[in-house]
């Protein structure tokens, strides 16, 4: 009777046994989907890829814009609607225009997010495809278009289409192109420092590079190790410890010691 419950436990404990959780799998099987994507469409023509990645984009682009419309559905409602025989100056009539288009409904912001995005990213496509790659002039060539369209789209014009395109994609651009080279700035790793690159092989391979930054703050570079004393280490705020072994590895190093 016990082992049979213990076999009983056993088949139930059976699906747990690789002890992964079940997300992480769901993640990874998408990952795995993603990539296999991704390869398959580089392997396509440009119409097809262009295509592709403008229709996927755009759908995208609608569920948010669908999402924001119906944060956004009660302020357009709200808005007052002028009298079908109102005299309105251009200037206000494309004031209300442009406030309709920034709050419409769900279907109305659907509409603009997915031009909007399907543009971008179909440029995009289009100009790595071509020039082999993604900078910030392809990034902000793709964002002029899908301003531009955004605008025309949208209605945010109002009097004066073409004009207000072009203002918008120039605003768009410039937006774009601003935020891929702060982007860029902040995900490049900072430049070795080359005054200290010895100091930094040997704080390693002592297991004291935590001290790097009092070698820095003492301005001690590659060129003072050979003339480092006890005292000189001791200013700059490093332990007796560490001062032993650093001190007794250039002593013993002949590269360190070279001036």
């Amino acid at each position: 009777m016990g082992e049979g419950k213990q076999g009983a436990l056993a088949v139930v404990e059976l699906p747990n046994s690789s002890g992964q959780n079940p997300i992480a799998q769901m993640q990874n099987k998408f990952k795995e989907l993603e990539a296999g994507f991704k390869l398959w469409l580089s392997k396509q023509s440009l119409p097809v890829e262009a295509a592709i990645v403008t229709a996927t984009s755009g759908l995208q682009g609608a569920a948010i814009g669908g999402f924001m419309g119906t944060l956004t559905q009660d302020v357009s409602s709200s808005m007052p609607t002028p009298p079908a025989g109102a005299n309105l100056n251009p200037q206000a009539m494309a004031s209300f225009q442009q406030a309709q288009a920034l709050a419409g409904g769900p279907l109305v912001q659907a509409r603009n997010f997915a031009v909007m995005t399907g543009v971008n990213a179909g440029i995009s496509c289009v100009l790595k495809r071509i020039r082999g790659k993604e900078d910030v002039q392809s990034s902000m060539a793709a964002a002029f278009g899908s301003g531009a369209l955004f605008s025309l789209v949208s209605g945010m014009g109002g009097p004066n289409p073409v004009p207000n395109a072009l203002t918008s994609g120039i605003f768009f651009a410039l937006v774009q192109g601003g935020l891929f080279e702060l982007g860029r700035k902040f995900s490049q790793p900072p430049a070795e420092d080359t005054h200290y690159v010895r100091t930094r092989s040997l704080l390693s391979s002592l297991g004291l590079q935590n001290y790097e930054k009092n070698f820095k703050k003492g301005l001690l570079t590659d060129t003072t190790l050979p003339l480092l004393t006890d005292s000189a280490l001791r200013d700059v705020r490093i332990p007796p410890g560490p001062r032993l072994l650093i001190l007794d590895r250039i002593q013993r190093d002949p590269e360190l010691r070279k001036r």
